[in-house]
This record gives structure tokens, C-alpha cells and sequence, in this order.
């Protein structure tokens, strides 16, 4: 039997939300760096003495917000693992496209970069990793099986095709595009989904073809 919230839960549970969704409108437009706890509370509506009722530190924020954002891929993940007529390599597709469409919305707080603060705190961050390592299994077993069924490159590494994915999500070209003013946003999602899994070439162009890194040191004697 699900359990019902007291009032007082409930409300600390939107206000919870709001200072999430705050915190994700933040990391969207400015990135963690320049992100203030100040800034959340009133991006929340909420006094500065309230917000730290709820978390503690500028780390715990960010965290809460990329566990959101991870949990909404996951169900989407899910959501396209139960329509079994879309082909996997649809379903990475489907995936991307949602990541973009997210970002539009200003909805998908930025990546931190390798040298930020908040990448430790994230590896140290349950919730986070058990998300993160959750979808990464869950993408993994689509790009397998994608290679295996012809729709993706097999000669590409699964890590290299998976770190791809999750760079769309965080992909600058798509806020360019839009600042320009020039396209739509179903143009700029289309054009970008399709670079992401048929490339830049004007025709077919098989990686497969390019001698793999036990290859490499003939090449480069055949070149001297």
C-alpha cells in the first residue's frame, strides 16, 4: 500500500523540487563554477537560511540536480525498452533525441568539467553513481547489441559510441544553432541526431576501414 505524505512532507517535498529545478535552470545556463547558493535560493523563491534546511552545500545541490536529470533518462530508457517494434539502434536515436530536446528546454545542467570541484564530489555521491552506473548499463546493452545487429559501427569501441551519447547532452553546437535564429528547433535536432549516428561524410564512410592501432607503427614507417 502506497504510503500518504503528512501536509508537512508534502510540502517539503515541493519545496525540495522547486529548489531542484532551480538548481537545474542554474547549471543549464551558467554551469557549476559560476552557480551561487545565493542565486538558488532566489531562483527558488526561498530565503538563503531555508534552502540549507534542505541541503547542505553547493556540491549537494548540483548532485540533486544531475541525479534528476539521470533519473528522467532512465525513464525514458525504460519507457523505449517497452516498445519492442522500434529496432535498438531507433531506441539510441530516440534517446539522443531526447537529451537534445531537454537541453533546449533548458533543462539538462552542464556537465562539470574534469578539473571541477563537483566531479569528486560526484564520485562520491551515491546516488549519483548508482544512477549513472544504472544507465550506463542500460545504454551499453543497446550499443552492443546495435553493433551486433549491423545499425552501429562494430569496429568502435562500446565506451567510445556510450561517452558520445552522453556528450550530446551537453553538445554546444545546439545552443549556437539556436542563437542564430536561422532553424527550428526540430531542424537543429534532426541535423544534430543525424550527425551523431551517420556522420559528417557525404556518403556511407566505413571507419571499419581505417587500419586499426596494431596497424599504426607500419603506416607510419611506409610514411617516413
Amino acid at each position: 500500500m502506497a504510503t500518504t505524505l503528512s501536509y508537512r512532507d508534502q510540502v517539503l517535498r515541493l519545496r525540495e523540487d522547486a529548489i531542484v529545478s532551480a538548481v537545474n535552470r542554474l547549471l543549464a545556463t551558467k554551469g557549476y563554477d559560476l552557480m551561487t547558493v545565493d542565486e538558488v535560493a532566489a531562483e527558488a523563491g526561498l530565503a538563503k537560511a531555508s534552502l540549507y534546511k534542505h541541503f547542505t552545500s553547493k556540491e549537494e545541490l548540483a548532485a540533486a540536480a544531475m541525479v534528476r536529470v539521470l533519473e528522467r533518462a532512465i525513464e525514458q530508457v525504460d519507457a523505449l525498452d517497452a516498445q519492442p517494434q522500434l529496432a535498438v539502434t531507433q531506441r539510441l536515436e530516440a534517446i539522443v533525441r531526447w537529451t537534445l530536446e531537454v537541453q533546449l528546454a533548458g533543462e539538462m545542467p552542464s556537465l562539470p568539467s574534469q578539473n571541477s570541484r563537483l566531479t569528486e564530489a560526484l564520485r562520491g555521491h551515491a546516488a549519483y553513481m548508482d544512477r549513472l552506473l544504472v544507465l550506463s548499463d542500460k545504454l551499453g546493452d543497446w550499443i552492443l547489441r546495435a553493433q551486433a545487429a549491423g545499425g552501429l559501427n562494430p569496429s568502435l569501441p562500446a565506451e567510445l559510441v556510450l561517452f558520445t551519447l552522453f556528450a550530446r547532452a551537453c553538445d554546444p553546437v545546439l545552443g549556437l544553432l539556436k542563437a542564430g535564429g536561422q532553424y527550428s528547433d526540430e531542424q537543429i535536432i534532426d541535423w544534430l541526431v543525424t550527425s551523431t549516428f551517420d556522420g559528417l561524410g557525404a556518403g556511407e564512410r566505413r571507419i571499419a576501414n581505417v587500419p586499426q592501432p596494431a596497424s599504426r607503427p607500419a603506416r607510419s614507417a611506409r610514411a617516413r
